[in-house]
C-alpha cells in the first residue's frame, strides 16, 4: 500500500488524466529537463486529439494546416481502413516544428502515457528541433504556421479562380517532383552590383595587361572557331541561368516560359513545403533517439524522485519497450533497423564512454573518454550532427557486437553474398562506415539535375542523372516523372543517364518518345 504522505507527493495517481494534471505533469517535467538535461525548447502549445483527428493529421502530414489535394484523401482512407481492422495502430503523439512547438496528444492515452510522451514530443523533438543545426539552417519554426494558412487559403482561392481541374494537375505535377525540389547545399549568395562592377574591372585591367599586338597577326584557325564559339555560348548560358541545377522545382518555377504567376506560387508552395521536411529525412535516428533518450532519463528521474508511482512506471516501461523493440532480421516483423532503439542505444553508450569507459573505447573516442559531463557531448551531438555523421564518429565497435552488426558485399555478378566485415579492428570501422553511408540521402537519393537549355532555341531541357554504383531509374516511375516535369516545362525535355565514375551515357529518354 502506498502511505498517504508518499501519495500526496505524486505527480498523479489513476489513468485518469485532466487538463490539470497535463499542465502539472508538463511544469514537473520541463523543470526537469532543464535542470538535469539542459535542455533549450520553444514555448509549448498541447492539444488533445481524437482516433479520428490523429488519421487527419497522418494524411495532412502532421501539419495542423494543409491545402487540399486528392493525395490526402487517399492516404486518410488507407490508414484509416487499416486502422478500423487493427491492423496498424496510432501514434501517441505528432509534434509540429514550429514556434510554439505543437504537441498533439490522443485522448485515448491512459495519464502515465500522457507523461511519457509529453516527455518524449514536448522536451525531447522540441529541443531537437530548436537546436539542431539542419533545423536551423533550413527551417523557419517561427513563420511556418503563417505560412501554411497563406499556402491554404491561397490554393483554395485559386480553385474558385481557374477551378479545381487546373490546379490538381499543378499540384500533382509539383508533388510529383518534391524529392528533386530542394536545396541540399546552400547556394552562394548573390554579387551585389557594386561587387559586379568591381568584378568586371578586375577583368578588364587583367586584358589590358596582358594584351600584344602580336596575336592579331595570326591567321584565324577555321577548325576550332565555331565549337569554340559554341562551347562560349553553352558556359555563357550555363552562367546565366547558374547551371547544373539540383533543384528541379525552383528552375522550373523560375524558368518556366508557360507556367502564370498564380501556378509559379503553387509550385513555389509545394517547394518551401518539401524543404522544410528535408532536414528530418536526414535525422530520424538522431531526432527519436534524442526524444527517446530524453523520455526515459526524465521518466526515470522522477520516479526516484518519488514523484511517479511504481504502477506508472512500469506502464510507462512496457510502453518504452514497445517503442525501442527491434525484431531480429528472420523476425517476420522485421523491416529494419528501428531507429528509436539505435538512438537511444547510441546515447546511452556515449552516456556510458564518458563516466566508464573501457581501454577499448579509450583507443576508439580519446576526446570524450573518461570526460565525466557526457551532456555536453550529447547537446553538442543533437546541435551538429545528423544521422550519417553521428553513426560514422560515434557507433562504437561495443555497440556493434551488441547489435551483432557486419557488412555483407552483394555484387551483381556474384552468385553468393560475402562476408566483408566481421568483429575485428579493421571490421569495426568498415561496418561503421557502411552503416552511415545507408542514412545518407545523398548517396541514397537519385541525383538529378538540369544541366542545359536554350532559352532562345528549341527551348529543350536537359536533365541528367548521375547514375552510382550501376542502379537505374525504374521506367514506368522515370517516364510518369517526365510527363510531370514537362507540363510544368512546357517543351520537350530529355533525361541522360550518365554513369558516375567513366562519364559515359548509359541512356537516354525524350518525353516525346513518351
Amino acid at each position: 500500500m502506498v502511505s498517504q504522505a508518499r501519495k500526496s507527493e505524486l505527480l498523479f495517481s489513476g489513468s485518469d488524466w485532466d487538463f490539470k494534471k497535463l499542465s502539472r505533469v508538463y511544469d514537473e517535467i520541463e523543470a526537469v529537463g532543464r535542470e538535469e538535461l539542459r535542455l533549450d525548447i520553444y514555448p509549448v502549445q498541447m492539444e488533445v486529439i481524437s482516433s479520428e483527428q490523429m488519421l487527419d493529421a497522418y494524411s495532412s502530414v502532421g501539419m495542423p494546416l494543409m491545402y487540399r489535394h486528392w493525395s490526402f484523401g487517399k492516404r486518410f482512407l488507407h490508414d484509416e481502413l487499416l486502422y478500423r481492422k487493427g491492423a496498424r495502430g496510432l501514434a501517441y503523439e505528432i509534434v509540429i516544428n514550429s514556434n510554439p512547438c505543437i504537441v498533439y496528444l490522443m485522448e485515448e492515452n491512459t495519464m502515465a502515457l500522457q507523461a511519457l510522451v509529453t516527455a518524449h514530443a514536448a522536451l525531447g523533438h522540441n529541443h531537437f528541433f530548436k537546436n539542431n543545426h539542419l533545423f536551423r539552417q533550413w527551417t523557419d519554426a517561427g513563420g511556418i504556421l503563417s505560412y501554411l494558412d497563406f499556402a491554404k487559403s491561397y490554393i483554395a482561392r485559386c480553385e474558385e479562380r481557374h477551378g479545381l481541374a487546373a490546379v490538381e494537375a499543378i499540384l500533382d505535377s509539383a508533388h510529383a517532383l518534391m524529392e528533386q525540389g530542394v536545396f541540399r547545399y546552400r547556394r552562394p549568395p548573390k554579387l551585389s552590383s557594386e561587387q559586379q562592377r568591381e568584378g568586371l574591372r578586375e577583368r578588364l585591367e587583367y586584358e589590358e595587361r596582358s594584351f600584344n599586338d602580336l596575336w592579331r597577326t595570326l591567321p584565324p584557325s577555321q577548325g576550332t572557331s565555331k565549337p569554340e564559339a559554341e562551347d562560349d555560348n553553352l558556359a555563357e548560358r550555363k552562367k546565366s541561368l547558374n547551371l547544373p541545377e539540383e533543384n528541379l522545382l525552383y528552375f522550373l518555377e523560375k524558368n518556366s516560359l508557360v507556367l502564370e504567376p498564380w501556378q509559379r506560387e503553387i509550385v513555389r508552395i509545394v517547394r518551401v513545403i518539401a524543404q522544410y521536411f528535408y532536414p528530418q529525412r536526414q535525422t530520424q535516428v538522431m531526432n527519436e533517439g534524442c526524444a527517446t533518450f530524453v523520455h526515459y532519463t526524465l521518466m526515470n528521474t522522477l520516479f526516484d524522485r518519488g514523484r511517479i508511482s511504481e504502477g506508472a512506471m512500469l506502464e510507462i516501461l512496457r510502453n518504452h519497450s514497445n517503442v525501442v523493440f527491434q525484431p531480429s532480421y528472420d523476425d517476420p516483423r522485421f523491416s529494419g533497423i528501428n531507429p528509436y532503439a539505435l538512438g537511444l542505444d547510441m546515447m546511452q553508450d556515449i552516456q556510458r564512454i564518458s563516466t566508464a569507459p573501457t581501454a577499448e573505447d579509450r583507443d576508439w573516442f580519446p576526446d570524450i573518454a573518461g570526460r565525466g559531463d557526457w551532456r555536453d557531448t550529447l547537446l553538442d551531438a543533437w546541435a551538429n550532427h545528423r544521422d550519417e555523421s553521428f553513426i560514422r564518429q560515434y557507433l562504437s565497435p561495443a555497440l556493434i557486437r551488441k547489435w551483432r552488426l557486419f557488412v555483407l558485399a552483394d555484387g551483381a555478378d556474384e552468385p553468393h553474398y560475402e562476408v566483408a566485415s566481421i568483429h575485428n579492428e579493421r571490421g569495426y570501422a568498415r561496418i561503421r562506415s557502411a552503416l552511415a553511408q545507408s542514412y545518407d540521402i545523398g548517396a541514397s537519393r537519385p541525383d538529378i539535375q538540369v544541366v542545359d537549355v536554350d532559352l532562345l532555341g528549341d527551348r529543350h531541357l536537359r536533365l541528367q542523372h548521375t547514375v552510382k554504383d550501376g542502379v537505374m531509374l525504374e521506367g514506368e516511375s522515370r517516364d510518369a516523372t517526365l510527363r510531370h516535369i514537362r507540363n510544368l516545362w512546357g517543351y520537350d525535355v530529355s533525361l541522360a543517364a550518365i554513369d558516375g565514375g567513366t562519364g559515359a551515357m548509359l541512356s537516354e529518354r525524350w518525353t516525346k518518345e513518351l
